[in-house]
């Protein structure tokens, strides 16, 4: 017995050491870049001033109305208080805006929820899906830019631009001025997402933490700086209305794919492909702080994996179908990271039972049952080269966090990766078994998450970092 350990033991060890060390080159080279660009940024702009300020931008040349779209299902634990955050944030703005709420008839405690929230503003509009829900959140999204096209022809005047905000978002009081000022200039203008953790889970909720502080605060600036379009996170951004109406004329005045799982990251490199401009903004506010979209995202294993299932489905699986590989260098690249989180799951489940069959080797030597032959030379330094790279990836997203949310959390980061760890494992798993089903027939489904969480701090939040 022990010798077929050995034997899987050698393999699977050689397989996983070369895709993590491939792995990690490619994150390296993530690092490099942000350094450099950051280093480069710092010594030409920030020398002498520091980073622009929300009231250091220009005045929008012709303000105009945003239009704020809410798909919900089944939210009314948390619909009413982002409603109300909304007012308590915006009201008073300079600019125009109006939230168009989209709820199905089945759901009449969210029906309920809005209709107490829109008693406080006549600029909450609550919009009733066709078909009894949930059906995806895209064609609740279509169903709302009906509703906006509808408005627009009876007032004689158009929207500036469209914002996507979840049911379980706190926004900021200065975003809207944000959008009101770059829309002008971009197609697209995707905000930070500054996870909340939800109190009792520093682990499953605390997880999103340090992969959104990382992801927001370095990868997508990377993206951009790169030239390849941003892919949209489907809350705190805001979408050129001219746009979007193009894409509507050329698919039935339908902007969103309603047969997407993940419409908005399609949507955004959709723009980009066309020629249109996306940015990240990490713009601070009045405070100093980063002006972004707070939400507590899942805290149970369950939850995760099946948000996280959906998001490899719409971007690794049913995404790689529908999109294929578009634009230049930099494109290829990014999409081509997009879709390795189904292969880094294979290699983490190789890494975990590698471990264990270690573990049982050991056990055969204690015990005097086997005699454990050394390693292969070359295997050595790939693993002390892996355990550098590991180290500094821990160091890495630790400083992230650290950035944002204070040293406790960033030395929580390190345990968190394990949970991390094991959640896209399980969530890789039940997202392949769908798609083969989907490859044979099913269709797939909207297996959307229920919030029952709303932050419970100040929306400025979050440092300059």
């Amino acid at each position: 017995m022990f010798y077929w350990v050995e034997f899987w033991q050698r393999e699977l060890l050689l397989f996983s050491a070369i895709l993590f060390l491939i792995g990690a080159l490619d994150d390296f080279m993530i690092d490099v870049i942000w350094g450099v660009r950051y280093v480069y940024r710092q010594c030409k702009y920030y020398r002498r001033t520091p980073p622009i300020q929300i009231d250091q931008l220009p005045a929008p040349a012709e303000p105009g109305l945003l239009a704020i779209f809410v798909a919900t299902w089944n939210e009314s634990a948390v619909i009413e208080e982002m409603l109300r955050n909304c007012h308590i944030c915006w009201h008073g703005n300079d600019s125009n805006y109006r939230i168009y709420v989209g709820c199905y008839p089945n759901d009449s405690a969210g029906i309920a929820a809005i209709m107490r929230a829109s008693q406080l503003r006549s600029n909450i509009r609550l919009v009733l899906c066709l078909q009894p829900g949930p059906t995806t959140k895209a064609d609740c999204l279509n169903r709302l830019w009906q509703a906006l096209v509808n408005d627009e022809l009876r007032e004689g005047r158009r929207a500036k631009a469209i914002i996507l905000h979840d049911a379980e978002d706190m926004v900021h009081p200065d975003e809207l001025k944000l959008y009101d000022r770059l829309i002008e200039r971009n197609q697209i203008v995707q905000l930070p997402v500054v996870p909340v953790r939800v109190p009792g889970s520093p682990w499953v909720s605390g997880h999103y933490l340090d992969e959104f502080a990382e992801a927001h605060g370095k990868s997508l600036v990377v993206r951009e700086a790169l030239g390849a379009a941003l892919p949209l996170a489907g809350v705190g951004c805001a979408i050129d209305r001219s746009i979007l109406g193009l894409i509507a004329l050329a698919n039935h005045h339908q902007p969103f794919d309603s047969s997407s799982l993940t419409e908005d990251y399609e949507l955004g490199l959709r723009i980009g492909a066309m020629g249109g401009k996306t940015i990240l903004a990490r713009v601070l506010d009045g405070h100093g702080k980063i002006i972004g979209t707070r939400a507590c995202f899942p805290n149970t294993i369950g939850t995760a994996v099946r948000q996280k299932s959906r998001w490899l489905i719409g971007i690794a699986l049913a995404g790689w179908d529908r999109i294929g590989w578009q634009g230049g260098l930099a494109e290829y690249w990014m999409l081509l990271r997009d879709r390795r989180a189904i292969l880094g799951a294979v290699v983490l489940c190789t890494a975990y039972l590698c471990i264990i069959l270690t573990g049982i080797l050991i056990i055969g030597k204690w015990t005097s049952a086997y005699i454990l032959p050394p390693q292969p030379p070359e295997i050595e330094p790939l693993l002390w080269i892996n355990f550098g790279f590991l180290l500094w990836r821990l160091l890495v997203r630790g400083a992230f966090v650290a950035a944002l949310y204070g040293p406790f959390e960033a030395l929580l980061s390190i345990p968190r990766t394990f949970v991390a760890n094991i959640i896209s494992i399980l969530a890789a798993r039940r997202a392949c078994f769908a798609y083969v089903r989907h490859c044979f027939g099913s269709r797939l489904t909207w297996d959307k998450t229920t919030h029952q969480h709303f932050p419970k701090l100040s929306p400025h939040q979050g440092s300059a970092n």
